[in-house]
């Protein structure tokens, strides 16, 4: 198979043999990993049987979208996925952090006050927070951020502090987001809810669960947090949802939320599916085994990279609590250079030649390689990088492990041709 995938590619002899050992990274079924990949497998079974959904809850709904039942169906297995009182996926939820800022703003209300919890979030999200015209800062939402310890994890302490002095909303990032920082897992981001309630009880917890549904056996809420945000577009879509965004936590937190996206007495009453609950449901039975195939694919990758001499995290066969593999390439030049290579791989617009350019709510240019066949499917194979030190790639997701390698390779191999 390996042989197979390489066949005509006229990768330098360097990448190819790195690339062979690595290789073996998408068959291994001891890795951290793999044995959290079965876990999450037969949970999502387990939910499809238990709704027993049937043919007729795939019809279409237009207009106001009541009583949808692909909908309803949907977001009733999420809530079994979760284990949450309610779930709100709506494709009106355009992205991951227009779920998170909606759950943020209901949450925390007016003149409340959010702490964040894992240092300064990304780009988009903390533009939305703090910087944007419109932002939440400027609705009258109060806003710290602590700082994360030298070893990525969160401050016990000041959190507990922090929340003493007043505090409505803990937010609480999962994934690294384009930061060089690692992710966290579901239980540390559980520990954090933990510490946050026992300073100040009636405080709600938050998780931006990007990049992180289905790849640990369980979710932030399952070990504390109050709420999960994120985007349909990512783990939970399968390479298949055409777009939306969720909130899932506790059924008076979730009406609130609501009631912030549509509008007070509108509730989650509304919001049809346009004909795509098929499509979305069809998504989340595919999830976890595309989650899988993301999670060896950059093992592989992951693997690849440290041979040719770069230090990657996390490293091959690691535990990882997110679908994000960050490689330090240490100049703007070989952010490039691997955007261009991985670009050659791509399923669509594979001809493409990326070029760093501004992006909104990103302070400096971005790179970006991407060809899914739905536009920002970041479960599909993509890679972003600001230009920023400590110039670092964040290659993310993969419908099929062996595309991954392939695109790792090609962006190595593109690598070698800029240092020449």
């Amino acid at each position: 198979m390996i042989d197979a995938l390489f066949a005509g590619a006229g990768l330098a002899q360097s990448v190819r043999e790195a690339a062979h050992q690595a290789a073996r990274f998408l068959y291994d079924e001891s890795t951290p990993s793999a044995l959290a990949n079965g876990r999450v497998r037969a949970a999502v079974l387990r939910a499809f049987v238990a709704e027993g959904i049937i043919e007729s809850d795939l019809a279409e709904s237009l207009g106001y979208g009541y009583d949808d039942p692909a909908r309803a169906r949907y977001e009733s297995i999420l809530c079994r996925l979760f284990g949450t009182e309610r779930c709100l996926a709506r494709l009106s939820l355009v992205s991951g952090t227009h779920a998170i800022v909606t759950a943020l703003a209901a949450c925390a209300g007016p003149r409340g006050r959010i702490v964040a919890a894992t240092g300064r979030p990304y780009d988009t999200l903390r533009n939305a927070l703090v910087e944007a015209p419109g932002s939440l800062c400027e609705q009258g939402i109060g806003y710290e951020e602590l700082d994360l310890r030298a070893d990525g994890a969160i401050d016990y302490d000041g959190l507990a502090e922090a929340c003493a002095r007043g505090a409505d909303v803990v937010f609480i990032q999962r994934s690294r987001g384009y930061a060089p920082r690692r992710s966290l897992t579901a239980q540390e981001c559980g520990a954090a809810a933990r510490v946050a309630k026992n300073s100040a009880p009636g405080v709600v917890t938050i998780a931006d669960n990007c990049y992180g549904e289905l790849v640990e056996p369980s979710e932030p809420v399952h070990h504390g947090v109050d709420v999960i945000a994120g985007s349909l577009l990512k783990n939970l879509g399968g390479g298949i949802a055409p777009g939306g965004g969720y909130v899932a936590g506790p059924a008076d937190a979730i009406e609130r939320v609501a009631s912030r996206h549509f509008a007070p007495g509108l509730g989650s009453a509304v919001g049809p599916t346009l004909g795509h609950g098929r499509a979305l449901l069809q998504g989340l039975f595919y999830a976890p085994l595309v989650v899988g195939e993301a999670l060896r694919g950059l093992d592989a990758a992951a693997a690849l990279f440290a041979a040719l001499g770069y230090a990657v995290d996390p490293a091959a066969g690691s535990r990882r609590a997110d679908v994000v593999q960050a490689i330090r390439l240490g100049s703007r030049g070989r952010l490039a250079a691997f955007a261009r290579g991985l670009q050659r791989t791509m399923p669509v617009n594979a001809g493409f030649a990326p070029q760093p350019g501004r992006v909104p709510g990103y302070r400096e240019p971005v790179v970006m390689s991407s060809g899914a066949f739905v536009s920002g499917s970041t479960i599909d194979l993509s890679c972003d990088a600001p230009l920023r030190d400590p110039f670092e790639v964040y290659l993310q997701g993969g419908i099929v492990r062996e595309h991954v390698l392939l695109g790792a390779a090609f962006a190595a191999d593109e690598l070698l041709k800029e240092a020449k």
